[in-house]
C-alpha cells in the first residue's frame, strides 16, 4: 500500500498544476504615470516625419482618376418590371424579339444578377468561358459560335457564374515573309568512297 501512496504523490508533484505554483510569478512593474505618459508622446511628436513632408505637388490623384459611372461601363436587361446590369460585351448574342428587354423600363426594380438570371431562366441563356477567352486570347469554339447565332434565347457570357466581358479576339500581327527565298535543303553524303 505504500508504493502506491507514494506514486500517487509523484504523479501529482508532477502535474502541470502543481507545477504552475511552483513557477515564478512575473515581476511587479509600476504603471505610468501622466508626466511619463505626455513626455513619451512629446518626444513622438517632435521625431514625427510627417511635420517635414512637403505638400504634393499636381493635381490630387484621389479626384484625377475618378472610374467612370457604372451605367457607362453596363448593359442593362429588363423584363416584368425587374432590371440587371451586367457587363458591356458580356451579352454575346441577341435575337431580334429580345431586343426591347435591354432597355431599362421606368419603375422597375433592380437586382442581383443572379435573382435575375434565377427568374428569368426561360429567355436567358449563359455561356461560360474561360479567362483566356474573355481577354480576347482564344476564339471561342466553332460550334459553340455557330450555337449560338441559331440560339432563340439572348445569351450572357459567364465566367465562374457572374457575368464577364468578352473582348474582340486579338488578331495576331501578319508574318511578314522572309526577304530572301529559302535555300531548298542539299542532299549530304556521309558515306565516303
Amino acid at each position: 500500500m505504500k508504493p502506491l501512496c507514494a506514486i500517487s504523490l509523484a504523479l501529482a508533484a508532477l502535474s502541470p498544476q502543481a507545477r504552475s505554483q511552483q513557477a515564478a510569478a512575473p515581476p511587479m512593474r509600476d504603471a505610468a504615470t501622466h508626466e511619463q505618459l505626455a513626455q513619451q508622446w512629446r518626444k513622438a511628436e517632435q521625431e514625427n516625419p510627417t511635420r517635414t513632408l512637403a505638400p504634393a505637388k499636381g493635381a490630387d490623384p484621389s479626384k484625377v482618376n475618378q472610374p467612370p459611372d457604372l451605367l457607362s461601363q453596363s448593359d442593362i436587361l429588363c423584363f416584368a418590371g425587374r432590371a440587371t446590369l451586367v457587363p458591356k460585351r458580356a451579352v454575346l448574342h441577341i435575337p431580334p424579339p429580345l431586343a426591347e428587354r435591354l432597355k431599362f423600363l421606368p419603375g422597375a426594380q433592380i437586382q442581383s444578377w443572379t435573382d435575375f438570371y434565377a427568374q428569368n431562366r426561360g429567355w436567358i441563356s449563359t455561356l461560360e468561358v474561360t479567362r483566356v477567352q474573355a481577354e480576347g486570347n482564344q476564339p471561342l469554339a466553332e460550334d459553340v459560335t455557330k450555337r449560338l447565332n441559331d440560339s432563340a434565347n439572348l445569351v450572357v457570357a459567364t465566367y465562374q457564374g457572374g457575368p464577364i466581358s468578352v473582348l474582340p479576339l486579338k488578331v495576331p500581327p501578319p508574318a511578314t515573309p522572309p526577304k530572301t527565298p529559302p535555300v531548298a535543303a542539299r542532299p549530304t553524303n556521309n558515306h565516303q568512297p
